[in-house]
């Protein structure tokens, strides 16, 4: 399946973008969402139109084209704390500032392509990833900030993450940000809260305690991050049903940090509560 029969409205967006004279193309990008292959489809394809020497089509074969085909472009960078790292950077968890400092140092230079920076993360298997606060650290990205801010002509940054605000506010405030819901075909297995939680858009807020409640009961037969994560799987699903429901994405990430907090050791009850509070109105 072609890229734009995928996501009509954001290929549309960029290629009209991209074609028309009087309109500014963002120079730094954030995507965001659970599919991520198709996040870094959406970003090299960007890059393949801003360098494409020929007509752009899906067929072209200029040597642009071919070389982002095959991840050897000179100039679109995929940087991650697997990728691009220099010879004395010997991190192996975290984009790095001297990673930051290797983009700084490029751009003094001028190239006669559109430079494009794609942040990312990757598996061990090499797998993309998104961005989080563990892999690409505060530091790092406040280092980035300037360059980010005041970007030089023909330079592009575009960030992939799962949740939004998983990248540092600063980043996302000088990022145009595009949801990219999963298309993929994946089983949400959400049977665990199938009787609790089915109809909880319209649960009311005299209801949070006793949600709270009988899912702490579930904690008798599971452990409180499966619970969490049948939460959010069911919240996925009704994402996918339902894409104009933008408040469902603002209720899959209080349902991340709501997982973060049990990987810290939070008591399930205080994290249930939580939860409840955040997304019945």
């Amino acid at each position: 399946m072609l890229l734009s029969d995928k996501y009509p409205f954001l290929t549309n967006y960029f290629t009209a973008a991209l074609s028309d004279s009087n309109r500014a193309l963002p120079q730094s990008i954030l995507f965001y969402g659970n599919d991520l292959n198709s996040q870094y489809i959406l970003a090299t394809e960007i890059a393949r139109l801003l360098n494409c020497q020929g007509d752009k089509s899906d067929a072209c074969d200029c040597l642009n084209c071919r070389w982002i085909r095959e991840h050897s472009h000179p100039e679109v960078r995929t940087i991650s704390r697997l990728d691009n790292k220099p010879e004395d950077d010997d991190s192996k968890t975290v984009i790095s500032i001297k990673q930051s400092q290797m983009i700084k140092e490029a751009l003094m230079s001028t190239s006669e392509f559109h430079r494009v920076f794609i942040f990312c993360d990757r598996d061990d298997k090499g797998r993309i990833c998104g961005l989080n606060p563990q892999n690409f650290q505060a530091e790092t990205a406040n280092s980035l900030l300037k360059i980010i801010e005041e970007p030089q002509p023909g330079v592009t940054f575009i960030f992939l993450t799962i949740y939004k605000d998983d990248v540092l506010p600063t980043i996302i405030s000088r990022s145009q940000c595009f949801f990219v819901p999963s298309k993929e075909n994946v089983t949400y297995d959400y049977t665990l809260i199938e009787n609790i939680f089915i109809d909880y858009l319209n649960f009311k807020r005299k209801d949070v305690f006793d949600i709270s409640q009988k899912l702490q009961d579930l904690t008798k037969e599971s452990d409180c991050k499966a619970i969490l994560t049948a939460i959010q799987n069911y919240m996925l699903l009704l994402l996918r049903a339902n894409p104009d429901r933008t408040e469902i994405i603002d209720h899959i990430n209080c349902v991340e940090d709501a997982i973060r907090q049990a990987d810290l050791g939070m008591r399930s009850i205080n994290i249930f509560d939580d939860l409840c509070l955040k997304i019945i109105n």
